[in-house]
C-alpha cells in the first residue's frame, strides 16, 4: 500500500509519471519541480503531492535530498480493513499541489529523515514514519485543519535566504514582510505559526549564527563582522553574543586560534 525512501534527486532535470500517488518532501537542500507544468520550488519546509498518472519532471541542487512517499491506487482491497484510512489519504491526491509544512509537521519529517538514515534497512519503520506523516497531512488539508498556512506562501528558507543575501543591511521585519507580500501582522502572525518563533528571533538567530562563523573562520576584526552581519555596533554583537550565546567575541576567536 505504502513505501517511501530518502534519496538525492538528480541535478539535470528528469521527467516521468507512474500508476502511484507521490508526495516528495523537502529534507535538505532545495529541488524544483514541475506537475502537469506548474512548477514548484521545494525546500525544507514544503511538500509537493503527485497524483498518479500526473507528468512531472525535476531536479535538485548538489546538497538536496527529499523524503518520497508513495501510495498505490490499486490497494488495499475495497473489502480490507484498511481501506477506510486508504480513502482517506488518497484525498489529499485529489489534484497537484504544493503544502507548506508548518513547524510541528516539518520537524517530524525530520524525525523521520534521520531515522531513515540511522536504519536504512528498516523497511517496516520507514513505513510507519511514512504513514505518521501522510496521516497528519490528511488531518491538515482534507479536514481543513491547515490553519491558514496553506493560503500564504510563506517559507523559513525562503525567508533565510532573503536575510543571507541582505544581512549587511538595517533590515525589519516589516521588510521581510514586504518581501512575502503580507501586512506586518499578518506576517509575523503566519511566520511563528509556521517556523514556531517570531521573524525577529529568527532574524537574529541568523545574525549571530554568521557572526558566529565568520568569528572562528575568518581574519576579519570584530568591527568588520558586525557590519557583515547587520549589527549597528561592535558593542551591540558583543551584547548579543553574551546575551544569546554566553560568550564573547575575543572569546571565540582565541578558541578558534587554540583549535
Amino acid at each position: 500500500m505504502l513505501d517511501a525512501k530518502l534519496l538525492k534527486l538528480p541535478v539535470n532535470s528528469h521527467q516521468h509519471n507512474h500508476e502511484h500517488h507521490q508526495i516528495v518532501v523537502g529534507v535538505r537542500g532545495a529541488a524544483e519541480l514541475s506537475v502537469d507544468g506548474v512548477g514548484s520550488y521545494l525546500d525544507t519546509w514544503k511538500a509537493c503531492l503527485v497524483p498518479t498518472e500526473a507528468k512531472h519532471d525535476y531536479c535538485g541542487d548538489q546538497q538536496n535530498h527529499v523524503l518520497v512517499i508513495n501510495l498505490d491506487p490499486l490497494s488495499p482491497a475495497l473489502d480490507s480493513p484498511a481501506h477506510a484510512d486508504y480513502e482517506r489519504m488518497a484525498r489529499v491526491f485529489e489534484k497537484p499541489r504544493t503544502v507548506q509544512l508548518d513547524h510541528r509537521l516539518q520537524g517530524l519529517v525530520q524525525f523521520a529523515a534521520a531515522e531513515f538514515d540511522r536504519s536504512p534497512d528498516n523497511e517496516a519503520l520507514h513505513r510507519h514514519l511514512a504513514a505518521s506523516i501522510l496521516y497528519i497531512m490528511a488531518d491538515r488539508i482534507v479536514d481543513g485543519k491547515s490553519g491558514h498556512t496553506n493560503r500564504h506562501s510563506v517559507s523559513p528558507d525562503a525567508t533565510r535566504r532573503y536575510i543571507l543575501k541582505n544581512l549587511h543591511r538595517k533590515m525589519t521585519v516589516q521588510d521581510l514582510a514586504k518581501e512575502a507580500c503580507l501586512s506586518v501582522s499578518r506576517f509575523h502572525e503566519v511566520f511563528r505559526e509556521v517556523s514556531g518563533i517570531t521573524p525577529h528571533q529568527f532574524l537574529l538567530q541568523i545574525r549571530l549564527e554568521q557572526a558566529v562563523h565568520l568569528l572562528t573562520s575568518s581574519q576579519f576584526s570584530v568591527s568588520e563582522i558586525s557590519y557583515r552581519t547587520g549589527f549597528s555596533s561592535q558593542s551591540a554583537l558583543t551584547n548579543a553574543l553574551q546575551k544569546y550565546k554566553g560568550i564573547t567575541p575575543s572569546r571565540l576567536q582565541v578558541r578558534d586560534q587554540v583549535a
